[in-house]
């Protein structure tokens, strides 16, 4: 049986010999790299820098809410936005790999930046076994490339160190709750972010819809949960589809894109079920989307697809 109070003595330990100097974390606010992170920080303190990257293709007020948590660990965080920049390396690109080559790329290129200025020669990652087992390898399959793993380029500067690697999501929680760590239940958000929920071109305009969109499913989701009309799933987000059909605004045609709900129970995300959402809780979602996106939403479809054969993720 997993030992959390065990893992952290040994975790600690492994880092303070593994990490001699400065080192820098890729911090996104997340139950896996807050882990990382104050394990890490436990181990090298003051070497320890925290880094938040704003890609463009975060979740509403995500920058604001981890700066705040941040805070209350007691642990710096430097915020740097970068979005111009992913929007610039994504632009004509829809292939999912390819995303999520150019992802990986341009997270370790802002990191190296922030490297040269605090001299850090480790880079901290929250890499979990989930991420590398469908990143392939060997005899495996890749499935998708994690930005952090199979999507990372070969020219890389800093040394990696990934102290929760052979962790599974379930296990990250039970050491984020005996750190007593406030984003222990955290639903899961995909490193490359909002983008692998854009299928086709991962631009601005369509970053800004499919960020309301994840808005609102959050908020009627936890809400219905909270009056237990329903059980919060695991994970439960919406997925911005590249195709466009007809439909009406009061008296007028509208041509607009679809938006997919997708929700999820699962224990470690190697497997999952869809969640059986109430009709009454998706009418909701879908009548605020719509209503509120005007004629560039006007399709809402719920996935019944389990992992396998889907993925949770839509890319």
């Amino acid at each position: 049986m997993f030992d959390a109070e065990k893992f952290i003595v040994e975790a600690v330990e492994k880092l303070r010999q593994d990490v001699k100097g400065k080192a820098i974390i890729a911090a996104s606010g997340g139950v896996d790299s807050t882990v990382a992170a104050v394990l890490t920080y436990k181990a090298v303190t003051d070497q320890l820098t925290s880094v938040f990257v704003d890609t463009g293709f975060m979740r509403k007020g995500e920058a604001e809410s981890v700066k705040a948590m941040f805070d209350r660990l007691g642990v710096d965080l430097t915020v740097v936005d970068a979005s111009e920049e992913f929007y610039t390396g994504l632009a004509g690109i829809t292939e999912p790999e390819q995303k999520r080559s150019v992802i990986g790329e341009r997270f370790i290129r802002v990191f190296e930046r922030e490297a040269e200025t605090t001299q850090a020669k480790y880079l901290i990652q929250g890499t979990i076994a989930p991420d590398w087992i469908e990143s392939g390898g060997g005899l495996r399959d890749t499935i998708k490339s994690h930005h952090n793993v199979g999507a990372l380029p070969d020219d890389i500067n800093m040394t990696l160190a990934e102290p929760l690697r052979d962790l599974y999501k379930d296990e990250v929680r039970q050491v984020a709750r005996a750190l007593n760590i406030e984003v222990a239940e955290k639903q899961p958000f995909p490193g490359p972010g909002l983008a692998v929920r854009i299928l086709g071109e991962a631009n601005q305009e369509s970053a800004e819809l499919v960020r309301e969109c994840c808005a609102i499913v959050e908020e009627e989701l936890e809400s219905a949960a909270s009056k237990e009309e329903m059980v919060l799933p695991w994970q439960y987000f919406a997925a911005l589809l590249s195709v466009k059909s007809v439909g009406v605004q009061g008296d007028v045609r509208a041509y607009g894109r679809t938006v997919v709900v997708r929700a999820v129970q699962s224990l470690d995300g190697m497997t999952a079920a869809y969640s059986k959402i109430p009709h009454e809780v998706l009418e909701r979602v879908s009548v605020r989307i719509t209503n509120s996106l005007g004629s560039r939403i006007n399709r809402v479809v719920y996935d019944i697809t389990n992992k396998p054969p889907g993925t949770i993720e839509w890319e």
